[in-house]
């Protein structure tokens, strides 16, 4: 794998004033703390309507579809990004239960790229905390090595 470059830096960063912006942070937090629809049925009743919450679910859907496009094809540092959100996570797992659904309706590759890019973080955690917990092993309680050139 590449090394991350000043331009995933600079992406990352970039993506991350996207984010501030007012209108996507009340989609995004509308989408994680009010959105709880029963199945796909209720989200293109309820939700696809052309009314904030319209413009709130397809905002946040499409902005983290499009951040797993430029990590999962590598236009963006996979293990850089992953390094510093959660979000994506949280946000797939809003999915979930409509998801299937969804795919019959909308096409069989609705918010494919964020379930992939979601499934490789997850993998990544789980590799990031078994050798943080290998090195914690080895490593005196309390003290932080610190290696010196």
């Amino acid at each position: 794998m590449r090394k991350p470059s000043h331009a995933d830096a600079e992406l990352l960063l970039h993506l991350y004033d996207v984010r501030r912006e007012p209108e996507l942070r009340r989609a995004r937090k509308w989408f994680l703390t009010d959105f709880r629809p029963s199945g796909w049925g209720e989200i293109k009743a309820r939700y696809l309507s052309h009314s904030d919450e319209d413009r709130h679910f397809r905002m946040t859907i499409s902005y983290w579809e499009m951040v797993a496009t430029l990590v999962n094809r590598g236009v963006l540092h996979a293990e850089l990004f992953f390094d510093h959100t959660g979000e994506d996570i949280v946000t797939w797992e809003r999915c979930t239960g409509w998801i299937a659904e969804a795919r019959v309706d909308v096409r069989p590759t609705y918010l494919y790229q964020l379930e992939r890019m979601v499934a490789a973080h997850l993998a990544f955690r789980a590799r990031s905390a078994a050798a943080f917990q290998a090195g914690a092993r080895t490593a005196r309680p309390g003290r932080t090595r610190v290696r010196r050139r």
